[in-house]
């Protein structure tokens, strides 16, 4: 029995396959129940007490051999060219390209992030809103410009239902729901009945603020807006309030800062002035807080509010407000070391 394990053995180490039948049917000749390997070990019990030990370890190790040449045979196959066109699951996969953050949520959050350190918390309201929430609570007369379909897009003829034109609505349905301090952040989408070019939009981003409490004054708003300038734009930044008009606060201003590229000496992006507007601001009108169930005589308040993509064009310096919508590769890759 020796010779004929030796025989074997020298036969499985010459075995060659072209393809994995091949290889599948070398296996069922000599591992399988009824293959070569299998009956010499039934033979085994023939063999002389004095050999058994000898020819016992023969027999393992023909089985070794036998099992380990067929499954390098089928390794073989797999990882050469016999095996192209098939899906190997064993390959490593190909790396996944991740995508950007996209300039408009990178300032946004930035935004966030400032008045959180406030103590701001964010607040968010339905963009398919009611009129009293978008003008009414804030103190829009009934023959206010804002309210004609040329600025507002109303839903299916309904005077009543709209697409919120600022989110100033947010700010109503918290003081209607909430009793003060509220100190709050609120951004998100809106829209207006805009034509879309380089300078406008049919829907943009806003993040607006208030803050109500007792013996709040206009030199907390003022303070509050030199720090969010200065930690948005540089600690160089100055900034600067204009007497301004707004329904839903009195008094009210538009706030300036200094210009960040020509650093206020003035250049063709703040024309020639050394300021640039970036958002609008005031104290809450005793009006506003009566309308959404707060006592005018014991609290006051202010609210700010702002284009994102004012701010994140002063930041990147983007021309086209288009740009932030058309979902350009090679537009958004720009922003991948602002992450």
């Amino acid at each position: 029995m020796i010779d004929k394990i030796n025989a074997l053995k020298d036969q499985i180490a010459a075995l060659a396959a072209s393809n994995a039948d091949e290889v599948e049917a070398l296996r069922i000749k000599y591992l399988s129940k009824k293959g070569e390997i299998p009956s010499l070990f039934n033979d085994f019990r023939n063999v002389a007490p004095e050999d058994k030990r000898q020819v016992g370890q023969a027999l393992n190790e023909l089985k070794t051999l036998a099992s380990e040449k067929i499954n390098q045979l089928r390794e073989a196959l797999e990882n050469s060219d016999a095996g192209e066109g098939q899906l190997d699951l064993t390959r490593p996969a190909s790396p996944v390209r991740l995508g950007t953050r996209h300039p408009l949520s990178l300032v946004r959050e930035e935004i966030i992030d400032i008045f959180r350190r406030l103590g701001f918390t964010i607040a968010e309201g339905p963009e398919v809103e009611d009129d009293w929430h978008v003008f009414s609570s804030l103190n829009f007369a009934a023959d206010h410009p804002a309210r004609d379909m040329q600025d507002t897009f109303f839903v299916n003829r309904m005077p009543d239902v709209l697409l919120r034109t600022h989110t100033s609505s947010v700010q109503s349905r918290v003081m209607e729901n909430s009793r003060p301090p509220i100190r709050i952040i609120c951004p998100g989408r809106v829209y207006r009945n805009e034509a879309i070019s380089a300078r406008a939009h049919c829907f943009f981003h806003q993040v607006e603020a208030l803050y109500v409490d007792r013996n709040v004054s206009f030199a907390d708003l003022r303070q509050t807006l030199l720090y969010f300038a200065r930690e948005m734009f540089g600690p160089d930044t100055q900034i600067r309030l204009r007497p301004s008009y707004f329904p839903f606060t009195e008094p009210s201003a538009e706030m300036d800062i200094s210009c960040n590229l020509c650093g206020g000496k003035g250049c063709s992006f703040c024309k020639g002035t050394g300021w640039v507007e970036i958002l609008g601001c005031g104290m809450v009108d005793p009006n506003v807080l009566e309308a959404c169930g707060i006592d005018p005589n014991e609290y006051t308040g202010f609210a700010l509010g702002m284009g994102v993509e004012r701010i994140t064009n002063l930041k990147y310096q983007v021309k086209d407000l288009r740009m932030f919508s058309e979902n350009d590769v090679r537009f958004l890759e720009e922003f991948e070391s602002a992450h």
